[in-house]
């Protein structure tokens, strides 16, 4: 299995796909217990969700499951929320912060170390190659960076999710145009909610790699579940009724930004 499925477009948008893999290497999917298997903590359908949204885009997909090596996770074991609850660069609990592994099968730091050579950093050097490839065609690289989560998990969160919860790092990891784009969509789009560098600030790829002084600028969009899917639970199937609404908003984004990157030339 290839860490990294890459879609080349001729825009200057690359949308990032860390957390729709679902693969596992049997000698990993031993080590879980039941709940593990269950593969639960998934961004589930995101990939079908912005297939085809706008013309032009470069998609860069991890093939494995977070549970294995969580793709966007500081490769050192940073944490990215000091003092909250969060999950790992190997996640040894679930985000309802109950064990995913079997006694005493917890991945130690060799295999750490295995796993992030052969599946972490090929993704990121996938996704630093397009990256690259886009800002010296365009002058300037949007890397959006696809993710879902459930509405209501107490251990990571209070209350319930808003539907669209932007991250730039605070401002950092992207020109203020840039949030501003996605900001008027979302703001705009009539019966659902929204935040801005609310609980999810942008995970390590939007803080890693947003250096809007450099042409290159990310932003992290996490939507909640329940925008699109049927149920947040098991099979995890679409609502088409809800995928048709949501991908006219979703495509408004890509609109606004590609139409934005002619403006975003940083220095080298």
């Amino acid at each position: 299995m290839s860490p990294v499925e890459v879609t080349r477009g001729d825009g200057p948008i690359v949308l990032g796909l860390p957390h729709t893999g679902l693969w596992l290497p049997d000698d990993a999917l031993e080590r879980l217990n039941d709940r593990g298997r269950a593969l639960a903590d998934a961004d589930w359908r995101i990939d079908e969700l912005y297939a085809a949204l706008a013309p032009g885009l470069t998609t860069v997909r991890a093939t494995f499951h977070r549970y294995l090596i969580d793709a966007n996770r500081d490769p050192g074991g940073a944490s990215l929320y000091p003092g909250q609850n969060t999950t790992g660069l190997c996640p040894t609990t679930d985000f309802d912060g109950e064990p995913i592994y079997q006694d005493g099968a917890e991945p130690d730091a060799a295999e750490i170390a295995r796993r992030r050579e052969t599946w972490h950093a090929p993704y990121h050097a996938a996704l630093q190659a397009e990256l690259d490839r886009v800002r010296a065609r365009h002058g300037a690289a949007i890397l959006y960076d696809c993710h879902s989560i459930r509405s209501w998990i107490p251990f990571l969160f209070e209350g319930r999710l808003p539907d669209f919860n932007i991250g730039t790092n605070s401002g950092a990891s992207c020109a203020p145009e840039v949030e501003a784009a996605v900001v008027s969509v979302c703001g705009a789009a009539e019966g659902y909610t929204m935040v801005a560098n609310g609980r999810f600030k942008g995970g390590w790829t939007t803080r890693h790699y947003g250096r809007p002084e450099t042409g290159v600028h990310a932003i992290q969009m996490e939507l909640a579940q329940s925008t699109y899917l049927a149920a947040e639970a098991p099979p995890w199937t679409c609502s088409e009724a809800k995928v048709g609404r949501l991908r006219r908003h979703l495509g408004d984004i890509m609109r606004n930004l590609a139409a934005l990157a002619p403006t975003l030339r940083g220095e080298r």
